[in-house]
């Protein structure tokens, strides 16, 4: 069953959320040649404790593996999961895929963009534009009484119609209470399939798209899931709720009210 969250849940998850966003704008702010991925790491890592959260990412267990580190960072053909690496220096010409996921007081906030390092080839700029154009589209499908499978099928249609590849071993979801909630949102998928929409779902949509093959494997660290054909790959992501007057992107940057109320009274 997909949840419903309350009015005071979802006043936490806008906190949530917005601490998130802040996190991924510093961060983007931040790419250009020369730097490492664990730069952007320990960045994202400062920027996160900085806003009184914490990484959702670090210590994420899939069976015995947990993710070692507090931000996911993937560069070109990397879809998702990269683990940062001082040896990992970004280029000119390189994109790199920076995913963001806090918890502030129990809720997740969760986001992600895609970047460019320098100047990169345009074709990749159309792929990373065309990307962003599809997670526009399936969140402008995340309507109460609409289905699931209207915001995949959103996504699929805008994708494959520029003849990429839309990645289909990972996937959107429910977010709230925990990283990974009800339902499943493919990248794929049928008109009027799925469960019906409803006010108060929060949802992570994330469109994850290849210049290639759809088609994805994952690296001997257990976590990093790259195009099998070498690819580049784009991934942008926004944490959404739904209501009854159509959905609202959660993960904007602006200033947490609850950290503002928790500041010291200025000394006379």
């Amino acid at each position: 069953m997909i949840p419903i969250k309350s009015d005071r849940q979802i006043a936490h998850m806008r906190e949530s959320c917005a601490i998130a966003a802040n996190v991924l704008q510093e961060l983007k702010a931040l790419v250009r040649p020369g730097i490492s991925t664990q730069d952007l790491e320990e960045a994202g890592r400062s920027a996160i404790a900085r806003q009184g959260a914490r990484s959702a990412c670090y210590g994420y267990q899939i069976g015995s593996r947990r993710y070692p580190a507090h931000t996911c960072i993937s560069v070109n053909e990397e879809v998702v999961h990269g683990i940062p690496s001082f040896r990992r220096i970004l280029r000119d010409g390189d994109i790199v895929s920076l995913d963001i996921v806090v918890e502030h007081e129990g809720y997740i906030g969760d986001n992600a963009a895609t970047v460019p390092v320098g100047l990169i080839a345009p074709a990749i700029q159309q792929l990373l534009r065309v990307t962003e154009e599809a997670l526009r589209l399936g969140i402008a499908e995340a309507r109460v009484g609409h289905r699931i499978g209207d915001i995949s099928h959103a996504i699929q249609r805008h994708v494959e119609g520029h003849g990429y590849g839309v990645v289909r071993d990972m996937v959107g979801h429910g977010v709230g209470l925990s990283m990974h909630e009800e339902p499943q949102i493919p990248n794929f998928g049928r008109r009027n399939s799925g469960d019906r929409i409803k006010a108060g779902m929060t949802f992570a949509i994330e469109p994850m798209v290849n210049l290639g093959s759809y088609r994805t494997k994952t690296l001997a660290d257990g976590w990093t899931v790259v195009a099998s054909d070498g690819s580049p790959s784009a991934h942008f992501e926004h944490t959404v709720l739904t209501t009854d007057k159509g959905p609202e992107i959660l993960t904007i940057p602006r200033p947490v009210l609850a950290l503002v109320h928790a500041l010291p009274a200025a000394s006379s």
